[in-house]
């Protein structure tokens, strides 16, 4: 039975997410999509294997490949082999947009060495504004106006200590939608780690909040992948709430990532040790991304149920796989999706829940944030 020929508007409504025909004739003009065959007026045609071949466009596109190395991409039917001409493109368009991030952040970083003064540096950054307005940037003078200028706005930081609460104020995100407990979590990854731009790559389960306080509450055991993640924790404040603070992978000569990943691949004891988790605990995981893969493979087994995973390990293919894998569990999660993480991160969670908890324990704000 020969299926329904779409029309190229029926098209766009199939595949959605703002496809317009617009775009469907130039994806056509670029030879992204076959030319579609015609009606007796002449009206284009569609199948259902366009809608999915455009719906991989548009997913490839939304994940940042150029159209260029998406025809590539599509017309290549090798499943096996990367074509080597791509991966040397792709490699280009890294580069490039390394550089792009690190020109963004350069911009970022002259823009929070003006707004991120606080009230003692006011007068000065009133007159850092109006220097900019007068600088000549095109003359030799003018630079070395702003090398001054610079160097006029460092010297106002040795007159008092920085207060960090005033221009995290003027530099942070609007937050009003979220509880006050998540605005201090956010705010501390924040000033662990000097980027504001985190926020926008902190993911955690609703119930996140709540369970890590539930949790805590009743004195759970504090599971830390190696022994920097939980030298970093709060151990006064969790001893206070008689939690327990143990490491899985307990060799105090592993010390980074890669020495982590090592170990729990090459001895079988600490996966042993996973599968073991007390009930309830805390799991704190800021190296190893085949730690948290594995303990997503436990949950999914219903072989371990921790009360929350805070999944913060660093890697560059393994660590965002394992923190989408989290995402889908059923547990409460914290994490920071893509590549960024890292044991200090991990710590600097978990001791704000264990803060918060102890400075404001009858405070429900969370319960209605989104």
């Amino acid at each position: 039975m020969k299926t329904q020929d779409l029309t190229i508007k029926e098209l766009t409504e199939a595949v959605g997410s703002g496809i317009t025909p617009r775009m469907v004739r130039h994806y056509h003009t670029l030879g992204l999509l076959p030319q579609p065959s015609r009606s007796a007026s002449n009206y284009r045609l569609y199948s259902q294997k366009d809608v999915q071949q455009l719906k991989q466009i548009v997913a490839l596109k939304q994940q940042g490949f150029q159209l260029s190395h998406i025809q590539q991409l599509i017309q290549n039917k090798s499943e096996t082999e990367a074509e080597p001409t791509l991966m040397v493109q792709l490699q280009q368009q890294y580069q490039t947009i390394v550089q792009q991030l690190a020109r963004l952040r350069q911009t970022a970083a002259a823009l929070e060495g003006v707004l991120g003064r606080d009230r003692d540096c006011q007068m000065v950054q009133a007159e850092a504004l109006a220097q900019l307005r007068r600088l000549e940037a095109e003359t030799q003078s003018g630079l070395g106006e702003l090398e001054q200028l610079w160097q006029h706005l460092d010297s106002e930081t040795t007159s008092h200590p920085e207060a960090f609460e005033e221009s995290l104020q003027r530099l942070l995100p609007d937050l009003s939608d979220r509880s006050e407990i998540e605005v201090d979590l956010l705010s501390k990854l924040v000033l662990a780690c000097g980027d504001v731009s985190l926020i926008q790559f902190v993911r955690r389960s609703r119930d996140a909040i709540v369970a890590a306080r539930d949790a805590l509450k009743a004195g759970c055991t504090i599971i830390g992948d190696i022994f920097p993640v939980v030298s970093a924790l709060d151990q006064t404040r969790l001893a206070h709430l008689n939690c327990s603070v143990e490491t899985l992978i307990a060799d105090a000569h592993i010390n980074s990532a890669d020495e982590a990943e090592k170990a729990f691949w090459n001895h079988k004891q600490w996966e042993d040790r996973l599968e073991r988790l007390p009930e309830h605990c805390i799991l704190v995981i800021g190296y190893a991304p085949s730690v948290l893969m594995s303990a997503c493979t436990l949950i999914e087994q219903r072989k371990i149920r921790p009360a929350l995973v805070i999944g913060m390990p660093i890697g560059f293919s393994h660590a965002p796989a394992a923190k989408r894998r989290l995402m889908k569990t059923e547990v409460p999660y914290l994490t920071i999706a893509g590549t960024l993480g890292g044991g200090l991160l991990a710590a600097v969670s978990l001791n704000a829940l264990v803060e918060s908890l102890i400075e404001k324990p009858d405070c429900h704000c969370y319960l209605s944030s989104p």
